[in-house]
Parts: structure tokens; C-alpha cells; sequence
């Protein structure tokens, strides 16, 4: 959401991050790209100001901040978390095309008994058909929440998918067909060995 133009302008940077930006800024021609990895974190994190609908200033909020080591990495300054936004990353989905997702930090919803997901936004009682692109009422919506079970458990020391908590699995798969994007890779700790490889 920090896309120069599909992000929430004027709470954005500089250039083109999302699939445009490699095409403009390497040079390569569309045709040369054949998938398109979208990497996103198992919460939703955000620098700086901007409208945030699934930001939890609570303890929650706290927890993902503490656990998650949420620090920007320029300014050092704490991020600001909340619950997946499902509904921006189908936006996300929809401008870069993924063909995959790459699901990092799943370990820090570890010790949550209970996960929300953001799954649609309502104004004035009325739910959204899709993300908004005004930034006024982006700022005003409230968020529908879907809660999945967590999986208290500690999974950092687990080297495949499919020894995977149930309800870790369950999480993935509800990011999968809610997004229509199939999820290839979970990260479970800092390691480079802590990236699970899912057969797609």
C-alpha cells in the first residue's frame, strides 16, 4: 500500500513496489516474467501515518509488535500492527497478479489462542464491494472479522509443511481460497531454513 499509484497516496513512497516497478526499473519486458511471488507477513504491519482498518491499538496490537520485532528498519521506529487485511491483499493480488504467496512471520501468531482476519469493509452499515480508493473513507470503514482457532504451539523447529499444526494449516488455507492465490512458501522463524516449501 505504499505504491506510488495504487497505494493510499499521500501515506506512500517514492516509486512503483509493486510487479510495474521491476518492469520499469530493470527494464525487462513483460513477457519475460513468468510468476509473480507475493510476499506478505501472517498480520498486517504499516510505518508511518495513513488510514490502517485492521491496526489493534490493545494488547493484541502490542503483542505482534513485541513478538514480530516490529521496528522500521530506517527509522527504527515501532510499526504499527494488526490482523491480516484480507481485503488489501486481494487488492494486492489483483494489481501484481500473483501466482503464489510467500506467507512470512506465521510464528509470531504462535502464542494467539484465537486469529482475526479481516475479510470485508462496511460504511455506514453497508459492506464495501472492494477496496476503496478513497482515502476519506478508507479512513471511516469498519472491518467484518473472521476469528480462526490458533495453534499454541511453538512451530520455529519445524522443517516441513506438512508438520504443520491442523490449525496452522487451516489459517493458510483460508488466506488461499479467500485471496484465490495458492499459498508456495511459509516462513516460521529468522532462519533461512525456517522457509517451508508447499507442493502447489
Amino acid at each position: 500500500m505504499l505504491d506510488i499509484d495504487f497505494g493510499t497516496y499521500p501515506y506512500v513512497t517514492s516509486s512503483n513496489t509493486g510487479i510495474g516497478g521491476v518492469l520499469t526499473g530493470l527494464g525487462l519486458p513483460p513477457k519475460a516474467i513468468r510468476n509473480i511471488y507475493g510476499v506478505v507477513k501472517a498480520y498486517t504491519t504499516r510505518v508511518g501515518e495513513g488510514p490502517f482498518p485492521t491496526e489493534q491499538l490493545n494488547a493484541d496490537g502490542e503483542a505482534l509488535q513485541t513478538i514480530g520485532h516490529e521496528y522500521g528498519v530506517t527509522t527504527g521506529r515501532k510499526r504499527r500492527c494488526g490482523w491480516l487485511d484480507l481485503v488489501v491483499l486481494k487488492y494486492s493480488a489483483l494489481i501484481n497478479g500473483y501466482t503464489s504467496l510467500n506467507i512470512t512471520k506465521l510464528d509470531v501468531l504462535d502464542t494467539f489462542k484465537q486469529i482475526k482476519v479481516g475479510i470485508a469493509y462496511k460504511y455506514k452499515g453497508k459492506t464495501l464491494e472492494s477496496f476503496p480508493e478513497d482515502l476519506f473513507l478508507l479512513g471511516k470503514v469498519d472491518v467484518e472479522y473472521e476469528t480462526l482457532p490458533g495453534w499454541d504451539q511453538d512451530i520455529t523447529k519445524i522443517q516441513k509443511y506438512d508438520d504443520l499444526p491442523e490449525n496452522a494449516k487451516k489459517y493458510l488455507a483460508y488466506i488461499e481460497k479467500f485471496v484465490g492465490v495458492p499459498v508456495q512458501w511459509v516462513g516460521t522463524g529468522p532462519a533461512r531454513s525456517s522457509m517451508l516449501e508447499k507442493a502447489i
